[in-house]
């Protein structure tokens, strides 16, 4: 690893005192890997059985596992969605809030992806989750890890924190507000963090993520939930920015995160000036003391009376019947009631969160593309719905068919005519057309292994 900055090795040895040799010789060691069980997919349960990447649990996420597998991207169940690759202290904020299934979950700095699809698993069929990337080459990235997940009830958006605060006000029981911030708890796994660390960048962070916050307390409802985070370990970014926050917003108030989370990472930092009195509330995560790199994070909640959700959902749009018959022919069953239009392509959506033509990157399960007369199918329709075709096409992971499908080459099946999903041990992979034998690929070519 790259020499860390002088003032950056001052500051830490300021705050972890004895503690600095120890974690100063844990980044000698390789970067921690860990991957998610997918559970909108498969059951750990199911997954523990077929597991060939990782048998380790991660102690404070029940379907999270330490990774020991080389070249993890090109194994079939990750094509199938199976797994999201995450590092074990990014997961620890969304293990901090016991969440019900029927919330609706805001992410408003969710690129990759990791954060947002962690808390999708938490959610029901009523749930919903906005996921926010401002930058858009990675809200690509962003709708690319939800697709391949197969998620459903998920809406992608492309802007900036001010215009989210603009549209959907008092509208979610949590917020995510994994920060933009220095990076410092990254520096044994991204290097370029280290080029890019100053007093300077750490200050500019810090005045950032108090704006995002004032954000995200616009979009809350009452009684819910901020769950603030960074990478880094800097005061300014955590423990500062918390306790300015909490004396500007008196209706809100820190409290413990879940007890799996608090075993394994060390308190917040009273700091000099400090107004916070259970600031050790906030928790720190290091990478000398747990297994992963550096994570802070806290649980700011809103303390007015948690208003009943109006349950009535706007009444769907007629279906257009192009879309009705393909579906019919397509899946043995589907909701009528979830099948919507969003930006003049039919969607499968369950309408609890409102989204208006070009608020979104992304919203529901874009089912395809209306032609002249047909529809042809997008990916995301048979990743999210593959489960209920009727015409499946299994194939074992090590099968010629496999190889051949994710190379994006046509196959031969017994398969009846039309179009079908392929999966890999009966989970969904992708779509072809089939034809007198013949299964046409319709894999993405921006996924097919090369």
């Amino acid at each position: 690893m790259k020499p860390l900055p002088i003032e950056f090795e001052n500051r830490m040895k300021h705050l972890l005192g004895s503690d600095f040799e120890s974690y100063l010789s844990e980044l000698k060691n390789p970067p921690i890997k860990a991957f998610r069980v997918n559970t909108d997919k498969i059951s750990v349960q199911e997954f523990e059985k077929i597991n060939p990447f990782g048998k380790e649990k991660i102690p404070y996420v029940e379907n999270g596992y330490y990774l020991d597998y080389q070249k993890v991207g090109n194994h079939p169940y990750h094509h199938a969605g199976l797994i999201y690759v995450q590092e074990p202290a990014a997961m620890a904020p969304g293990e901090c809030v016991n969440i019900e299934p029927d919330w609706r979950i805001l992410d408003m700095c969710a690129a990759p992806g990791g954060k947002s699809t962690q808390l999708k698993n938490k959610l029901g069929e009523n749930g919903v989750l906005v996921s926010n990337e401002i930058i858009a080459s990675r809200c690509k990235i962003l709708t690319g890890n939800i697709e391949r997940l197969g998620l459903q009830n998920a809406v992608v958006t492309c802007m900036d924190t001010g215009k989210l605060a603009r549209i959907f006000q008092d509208t979610f029981d949590l917020v995510m507000v994994d920060a933009p911030c220095s990076g410092e708890g990254m520096f044994r796994k991204e290097e370029i963090a280290i080029d890019e660390w100053s007093q300077e960048n750490v200050t500019m962070c810090a005045a950032r993520q108090a704006e995002i916050l004032e954000n995200a307390v616009k979009t809350l409802k009452s009684g819910g939930f901020i769950v603030y985070a960074t990478c880094t370990f800097s005061l300014e970014e955590n423990e500062m920015t918390v306790d300015s926050f909490l004396q500007n917003h008196p209706d809100f108030e820190i409290i413990p995160v879940n007890q799996k989370v608090a075993k394994s990472t060390c308190d917040g930092i009273k700091f000099d000036g400090c107004n916070c009195e259970n600031i050790h509330f906030a928790r720190r995560f290091y990478p000398h003391k747990a297994k992963g790199e550096g994570q802070f994070m806290a649980v700011l909640h809103h303390k007015g009376e948690k208003i009943p959700e109006n349950t009535i959902a706007p009444k769907p749009q007629k279906a257009d019947k192009i879309v009705t018959d393909f579906l019919n022919d397509t899946l043995t069953e589907y909701n009528p009631d979830y099948i919507n239009e969003y930006n003049k392509n039919p969607i499968y959506y369950n309408n609890r969160l409102s989204i208006k033509d070009g608020q979104a990157f992304c919203c529901g399960v874009t089912i395809g593309e209306i032609r002249k007369n047909y529809i042809l199918p997008h990916h995301q329709f048979f990743m999210a719905l593959g489960h209920k075709f009727k015409r499946k096409i299994n194939l074992s992971p090590d099968s010629d068919e496999l190889k051949k499908y994710l190379h994006g080459e046509e196959f031969d099946t017994d398969c009846e005519n039309g179009w079908a999903v392929v999966t890999v041990d009966g989970y969904s992979l992708g779509g072809v057309k089939v034809t007198n034998g013949k299964a046409k690929n319709h894999y993405p070519k921006g996924l097919r292994v090369k």
